[in-house]
């Protein structure tokens, strides 16, 4: 008996749609396969407009959206594939392995494009710390991460790790992996032929995972216990296999199409290869590698980890075979490309699945839900705050560093193995990433932000201005820009008030995109993120790739520096709307978001890419969570410096000393570089705030950052 089609994850309307596209009802098998690929998860049916919104075209860019990963030309022939993926409901299930195979996930989406995996991040959103069970869900989420990207051998460079409430039952992770790749050897998904071979290389499919694309289109339920099946289950040893047996086979030219088995398993690989090369491929799954007996349906949509699917001709399968063979890993042929343009899959001879090809791979027909401003929500207000006494700022100061989301990290990236394939110049712990490219001596850099805060006050400047905290640190490190990847995070869009804040995010992305030049390559949308406690703010996480200029090395804010003064560039004053201090020092108080300023970004990048090139500082920091204050005393820890500051010309009210938003760096600049350092920034708001002494931070002639606070958290590399 056919199953009910809304228990298939489709609507009245999706499935009156199928059945006039078919001219028939759809059998049980094609029902269970098109309720997974017309998932939110799959087809990306409620975003696809706003994601068509967005830049993907730039001078670098090699390969935009619609593959597996996004491209960057880094020069001499050499190419950066990178990408961003979720795996928030998985890693609130079973976090360990949830966040496990998300690494695995985001490292065979790399693969895919031909690339060599040589880079992970990890942006983790995570419950309170106070909170037993938030606690508990974020030691196992990081402990998958280190478990399985130690294990595979891909270093994890750096991310971004958050805490609120809101994440307390719906923690995200967002798993990004950069790839090294030949640009005349890069690998497409649309280029396979009428009568190619479809061949399964790696694990044997099991139960695992089934439907798990589907789970991750809808909200997490009270008991998460009934859900933990639809968890892939993931081996980084097998991981490493398939990487290294894939880039033989495709380095020996035997290959010309390939597609990872991620959301949908053996369904959304070949039909996605059929529906983008404009062909139909036919799979039998009676020659399927099964640790089990499985139904056709489960065969189809299983998630099982660790497996690719490649394109081959029939006289490359010997040497494909003989080379999979001695890496130790299963390969089958299981299907043939056709041309007939539909997705066939067999079982015991007979057509089980008979359907457009274009229908299962292509996505379904995209979704408009209502929008509406959310009534609710806070404007801010304009509230100019008293002046800070010497005392109170240091109170303040002091309660900001300890505050989870500003204090230091290590506890999480010492997990990590960021030393492996011995190509990390700047490892975690730091504003930016740079690993070296050993192939064309180049050092490609990496940031990643998020900002729940301020998007929820303005999701169009805060989802902006989350974009400008990534490429801030990489113009004052001295890194150019290439592109971006973004994983849009937020919850239900059937709710009018989350939907316009997801138009609104989504323009504010587009708005920097299109401003600065920085286009999307790739990404991701995770919707409906939620529980019956709550929902999440809105989240969406950017990650930008540079490339540093190897004639001057990274300027850090992390060595130690000779005497010379402390400047400010930029305003003088920031803006508390959605700040640290805000959230930790004055809960509850409403503050007028900043703005979006075009004209200024472009006008810092320019001028802080000149000092650099000009080596007219020897460190700086780009002002972001914690506003000036927290920047300085983080490079005063780091560097084991101290810094006086100048009471004459600081401000002391909460929007100089801890305000953030807009264009705002500080830098340490020697007395012989002084005027080259201000010929840099002539005609751009500039100060000198302040100088290099032997002791801590010091205002008002009031220490800041007593020693035995220094030298606490001097160890703990802040």
């Amino acid at each position: 008996m056919r199953p009910d089609h809304r228990a298939a994850g489709l609507s009245d309307a999706e499935y009156g749609e199928i059945v006039r596209a078919l001219g028939r009802e759809p059998e049980h098998a094609e029902l269970m396969i098109l309720g997974v690929m017309w998932s939110e998860h799959c087809s990306y049916k409620s975003t696809r407009r706003l994601l068509s919104t967005l830049p993907t075209n730039g001078e670098a860019v090699v390969q935009g959206p619609g593959e597996n990963a996004g491209i960057v030309d880094i020069g001499e022939g050499w190419g950066i594939a990178f990408k961003v993926e979720s795996h928030n409901h998985p890693s609130a299930v079973a976090p360990y392995q949830g966040a496990a195979t998300g690494v695995g996930g985001i490292i065979r989406d790399v693969l895919a494009m031909g690339a060599r995996p040589v880079a992970l991040l990890d942006g983790l959103c995570l419950g309170e710390k106070s909170c037993p069970e938030a606690d508990a869900l974020a030691d196992g989420i990081v402990k998958g991460i280190a478990g399985y990207g130690n294990a595979v051998g891909v270093p994890t460079i750096g991310g971004k790790t958050l805490y609120d409430r809101c994440y307390n039952g719906n923690p995200l992770v967002n798993a990004m992996c950069l790839g090294l790749v030949p640009i005349d050897g890069i690998v497409s998904s649309r280029t396979a032929r009428p009568g190619q071979l479809a061949v399964l290389i790696g694990s044997r499919t099991g139960r695992d995972g089934i439907a798990g694309a589907a789970f991750a289109s809808s909200g997490l339920a009270d008991d998460t216990r009934s859900s933990r099946p639809q968890v892939q289950i993931g081996d980084p040893f097998v991981e490493k296999l398939l990487v290294e047996c894939c880039l033989e086979i495709h380095s020996k030219g035997l290959i010309v199409a390939m597609q990872d088995m991620g959301a949908a398993g053996i369904t959304s690989s070949s039909s996605e290869i059929a529906a983008k090369s404009g062909t139909g491929i036919r799979i039998d799954a009676d020659l399927v590698p099964l640790r089990e007996e499985m139904e056709t349906w489960e065969i189809a949509l299983s998630e099982s980890q660790e497996r690719m699917l490649l394109i081959a001709e029939e006289g490359a399968l010997e040497e494909i075979g003989s080379i999979a063979d001695r890496w130790q890993l299963d390969w089958a042929v299981i299907g043939k490309v056709t041309d007939d343009g539909l997705f066939v899959m067999t079982k015991g001879g007979r057509e089980v699945v008979s359907l457009p090809a274009e229908m299962v791979g292509g996505g379904c027909p995209p979704v408009q839900w209502p929008s509406c401003k959310p009534s609710a929500e806070a404007e801010g207000q304009e509230r100019p705050s008293d002046p800070l006494d010497p005392g109170g700022t240091e109170r303040c100061l002091f309660t900001i560093l300890e505050n989870p989301n500003l204090a230091e990290r290590s506890r999480i990236y010492r997990q990590y193995d960021y030393m492996v394939q011995t190509n990390t110049v700047v490892p975690p712990g730091n504003s930016v990433s740079i690993f070296r490219v050993r192939e064309n001596r180049s050092l490609v850099a990496v940031t990643m932000e998020v900002d729940p805060w301020k998007c929820s006050l303005d999701p169009f400047a805060g989802a902006a201005e989350t974009f400008l905290k990534a490429l801030r640190p990489l113009w004052v490190s001295g890194a150019n820009h290439l592109g971006m990847t973004n994983c849009l995070n937020f919850p239900s869009p059937e709710d009018p008030g989350n939907h316009w804040i997801l138009e609104r995010s989504a323009s504010g992305l587009a708005a920097v995109a299109r401003d600065l030049a920085c286009p999307v390559v790739s990404g991701n949308v995770s919707l409906y993120n939620e529980n019956p406690s709550g929902k999440i703010l809105p989240s969406p996480l950017v990650a930008v790739v540079g490339l540093q200029d190897c004639n001057n090395p990274p300027l850090r804010d992390r060595e130690s520096i000779e005497a010379g003064s402390v400047f400010l560039v930029g305003d003088i004053k920031g803006t508390l709307g959605g700040s640290a201090f805000s959230r930790i020092i004055t809960p509850g108080a409403e503050h007028k978001p900043g703005c979006y300023d075009p004209s200024k970004e472009k006008d810092f990048m320019k001028r802080a890419l000149k000092t650099v090139r000009k080596e007219a500082a020897s460190a700086g920091r780009a002002i972001a969570g914690g506003g000036l204050m927290t920047s300085l005393a983080k490079m005063c820890i780091t560097a084991d410096i101290g810094i006086g500051l100048d009471s004459t010309v600081l401000d002391t009210t909460p929007e100089c000393l801890f305000g953030e938003w807009g264009p705002r760096a500080v830098y340490l600049v020697p007395e012989r570089s002084t005027e080259l350092f201000l010929s840099c920034w002539e005609g751009f708001p500039v100060r000198r705030i302040g100088e290099i002494t032997p002791g801590g931070l010091t205002l008002e002639g009031h220490e800041m950052l007593p020693e035995e606070t220094r030298a606490g958290k001097a160890g703990r590399k802040l």
